[in-house]
Formats: structure tokens, C-alpha cells, sequence
């Protein structure tokens, strides 16, 4: 008899969305005004470039072309994260006004803009017992085409509130994003060994870099008084059109997968990079997007990293409970005859 899965004993309550959430507290009791605001906007504005020189950095380019051989999986990913994402981002502007106010419906569309994760997509690709190479460089792939994609579709997609297409936001694109980017990339030989060496202590950096951006963005959103367009009732419906968007996605990709004709172990790699989104990245390009508005629209994105990483605990946990699906699933239109999965060995991770 099949047996029921379990919850897990604890849901992951990410410490870092703990410390996003202090900052922000922060922000509203001691925003930073006058003299301190432009010291802050300036920490931020070098805090983001150093942020995208360490991804650059890290950046393998030659894991990222041995990857090319599955090209299959990563146009899939892509589709996901910068086609499908975006149309249902586009679909939910019919909840304007009664769910969302306009505010809170351009972050949750900046949201469908973002890459998607890496270290989570990973993480949550091994547990499930999928096909963890293809998980890194989907992820890979994901990141590096938000860099241009995601200010280009913000632009594109949310108009004005993004800036638009205005010379003073693209040099900002350019200066801020993709420069140090670039620059990482050309000296990642140079500096790879010492990212190796000191990863412990630059992943503080990278930490503490974001909260620095968001601490600026909302502590502008208070100067500019935009808190006070958001209500209790919109966050819950927010909330809730977000678990909807989680839901759709997560079904998408893997049934999408199935009838594409991907193996179990790709199908749980698309599921977990196709349906998430990058906090990391994308903090950092609202801050350079949105400018006074960058509080409210990062919190959509917030929110949702929460709810994806409890979600899928849970699912990666099951997937790893669930070995015999291997054999008892079948891609459509293929016909074979599997023998029950104690006759034969579990398969390992590609």
C-alpha cells in the first residue's frame, strides 16, 4: 500500500527572509532623510554594481556552453521563466482594482520578469533526486539572460513605472547591471581562486549588500509616502494570487514536461528552475528599475520567495519518497512495459 507523505516537521522559514523583513521594520521606524538618504542611495547604487561584478565572477562560461548539449531543458526553463511567467503576469492585470492596486499589480508583474534561482533550484533538484547538472545550468542560463531581459520586458511590459525606455534608465541598465557583470566575467581567472577560497565570507557580502539596497528602496518608499496606498485586505489578496501563480506553474512544468517527453529525473530539474524566482537578482534590479517606487514593488517578490521555498520543501521531499515513479511513469505517446521498481535499481542523478 502506498503510503501518505508527511509534512515536514518544520517548514523552512528562511533566516534571511527574517532579516529582509528586521530591515524593512528598520526602514519604517528610522528611514534614512536628508543627507543620510543620499549617502544610502549611494551605498546602494555601489552595493548593486559590486553585487553584479560577483555574479559575473562567478559565472562558469564554460559550464554554461558544456550545457548547451541539453539545449532542450534550458529553452524549456527559459520559456517558463521569461515567456509563461510574463502572459500570467500579463492575465492578472484584469484583478486591477478589485484584488490589487496598481502598485502592488506592477510588482507582482516586475516579479514575472526575474530569473529564476540557482542555489535553491539546485538544492531542491537534488533532494527530489533529479538531474542536478541540468539544474546548474538551467539556472546558470536563467541568470544570465535576466541581466539583459529582465530590464528590457520591465521596460517593455510595465511602461512608466519602470522607467520606461529614457536614456537616464538605460545608462543606468548599463552602469550599474551590466558593466560589472561584464567586468566580473573578464576577470573571473583572475579573481576566481580567491571567490573559492574566501565563498563563506562573500556570501555575507552578497547578503548584506541586498539588505543595504533594500533598506535605501523602502526607506525612499517611506519619504515618498507610498505605504500608506496599501491595505491589509490587498496584501491578503496578494497573497493568495500569488499561491495561485506558485500552483499553476508548478503543475505546468511538470505535466508540461511529461507531454514534451522529458525523463523523470529532467522533469523534476524543469519543475524546480522553471517555477521560481530569484530574490537576489531581482532586489537589486528594482532598486535600479523603480527608483522611489522600488519598495512596494520588490514586496510582491518578497513574499513569493517565502512561499516557494516552503512549497517546494515539501514537494522535493515527496519526490525523494517517491522513487518507484521512475518506472510507473511514462512519458505520452510511449509504450513499454515496466517491471515494479523492487526488480530493478533506483536511477542515479545525471
Amino acid at each position: 500500500m502506498r503510503r501518505r507523505p508527511r509534512l515536514p516537521a518544520r517548514l523552512p522559514l528562511d533566516p534571511y527572509v527574517l532579516a529582509l523583513l528586521a530591515t524593512v521594520g528598520l526602514a519604517a521606524l528610522l528611514p534614512a532623510r536628508g543627507p543620510a538618504a543620499t549617502v544610502a542611495d549611494g551605498a546602494s547604487t555601489a552595493a548593486v554594481a559590486l553585487l553584479f561584478f560577483l555574479y559575473g565572477a562567478r559565472l562558469s562560461t564554460r559550464e554554461a556552453l558544456d550545457g548547451l548539449r541539453h539545449w532542450r531543458l534550458h529553452v524549456t526553463v527559459l520559456a517558463c521563466t521569461f515567456v509563461l511567467f510574463p502572459l500570467l503576469g500579463l492575465a492578472a492585470r484584469g484583478l486591477v482594482p478589485t484584488l490589487l492596486t496598481q502598485p502592488l499589480y506592477s510588482g507582482l508583474l516586475f516579479l514575472c520578469l526575474v530569473p529564476s534561482t540557482v542555489q535553491s533550484s539546485i538544492a531542491f533538484t537534488s533532494i527530489a533526486r533529479g538531474n542536478v547538472p541540468a539544474a546548474i545550468c538551467a539556472g546558470s542560463f536563467s541568470s544570465l539572460a535576466g541581466i539583459v531581459l529582465t530590464p528590457l520586458l520591465a521596460a517593455g511590459l510595465l511602461g512608466a513605472d519602470a522607467g520606461g525606455f529614457s536614456p537616464d534608465s538605460l545608462v543606468k541598465i548599463v552602469v550599474q547591471l551590466l558593466l560589472p557583470f561584464l567586468l566580473g566575467q573578464a576577470l573571473r581567472r583572475r579573481v576566481g581562486g580567491f571567490l573559492v577560497r574566501h565563498k563563506k565570507a562573500l556570501g555575507y557580502v552578497d547578503r548584506g549588500s541586498i539588505l543595504l539596497v533594500v533598506y535605501a528602496a523602502f526607506s525612499a518608499g517611506m519619504a515618498a509616502g507610498v505605504w500608506h496606498r496599501v491595505s491589509l485586505p490587498h496584501l491578503g489578496a496578494l497573497l493568495a494570487v500569488e499561491a495561485v501563480l506558485l500552483a499553476v506553474m508548478l503543475l505546468v512544468t511538470w505535466y508540461g514536461a511529461a507531454r514534451l517527453g522529458f525523463g523523470r529525473e529532467d522533469r523534476i530539474a524543469i519543475q524546480f528552475a522553471g517555477s521560481k524566482k530569484s530574490l537576489a537578482a531581482g532586489l537589486p534590479m528594482a532598486s535600479v528599475l523603480f527608483g522611489a517606487q522600488a519598495g512596494l514593488a520588490v514586496l510582491p517578490l518578497m513574499l513569493f520567495h517565502q512561499m516557494q521555498l516552503m512549497v517546494c520543501a515539501v514537494l522535493a521531499r515527496r519526490r525523494a519518497r517517491d522513487p518507484e515513479a521512475a518506472w510507473g511513469e511514462l512519458a505520452p505517446g510511449r509504450v513499454a512495459e515496466v517491471s515494479p521498481p523492487a526488480q530493478h535499481p533506483a536511477p542515479q542523478g545525471r
